[in-house]
């Protein structure tokens, strides 16, 4: 069994303690928080605490924390020499405190406390300073997923601005959607077909090729038409916004 200690009560926190539990390989023998409690986590009450001077001995400490924490966190650990790794899709390695082997646990996946899983998917993103460590690190990834990538930390970076735009862009979307469907009393439920459709059908085709719609077919009559429907202004700009984009990124032939 692989020893985890891990500092966090978020729901990057809430997940891997799960996923590690589901394993079978992973003991988190330690959950380290600001205050146990409040801190409302899938493991035995004994687990957690909130004393940085009673911390266990462990092969790897996950820092599961706020982005801003991290070199702070890092700083006020109680030891030095130890494994240690930050679960940050846009934090560089090198903001954690050197007195500790650096490295990062990146599962990229968007996470809600309320919302199960599945793990198996999950690509976990590794990057190490040490040579040593990369045979730990990688076990402790495909205790969770077979899924596991060396990624540095600008390729890192990268993927989470990615992320960004496919995940929490497009949800801000699905939102102004609901909104404009609300608005003209139609059931946003209509539309969960299209996006599941729209979801799968990226696993099949690239994003350029898989593009429709009156972007595309530089349809002005029907952009026009939806332009003059929109009674909010930011839903106004973000259309007219991502019409040129499209446009551009489909130059007439």
């Amino acid at each position: 069994m692989i020893k985890v200690v891990l500092f966090g009560s978020g729901n990057v926190a809430q997940h891997l303690i799960i996923a590690f539990q589901q394993s079978g390989k992973v003991d988190v023998i330690q959950v380290v928080v600001r205050d146990k409690n409040k801190a409302e986590l899938s493991i035995a009450p004994d687990r957690i605490t909130d004393n940085m001077n009673a911390i266990p001995a462990a092969d790897i400490y996950l820092l599961a924390v706020s982005d801003a924490a991290l070199p702070e966190l890092s700083a006020r650990l109680p030891f030095s020499n130890a494994l240690i790794a930050h679960t940050s899709g846009s934090v560089a390695l090198t903001s954690l405190d050197p007195k500790n082997r650096r490295a990062v646990y990146y599962p990229l996946q968007t996470f809600s406390k309320t919302r199960s899983v599945d793990y198996s998917h999950i690509p976990v993103c590794l990057e190490w300073e040490n040579n040593n460590d990369q045979q730990l690190l990688t076990e402790l990834a495909h205790c969770i997923s077979p899924n596991c990538y060396t990624i540095d930390s600008v390729q890192r970076k990268a993927l989470h601005v990615a992320a960004v735009f496919v995940n929490n862009f497009v949800n801000h979307l699905y939102h102004i959607g609901e909104e404009i469907c609300e608005e003209h009393q139609v059931p946003f439920d209509i539309l969960k077909p299209l996006i599941a459709e729209t979801a799968e059908k990226v696993q099949h085709l690239s994003p350029r090729t898989g593009q429709t719609g009156p972007a595309i077919r530089k349809d002005q009559n029907t952009i026009d038409s939806h332009l003059a429907l929109l009674t909010q202004g930011n839903q106004q700009e973000l259309y007219r916004l991502l019409t040129q984009s499209i446009q551009q990124t489909y130059p007439a032939k």
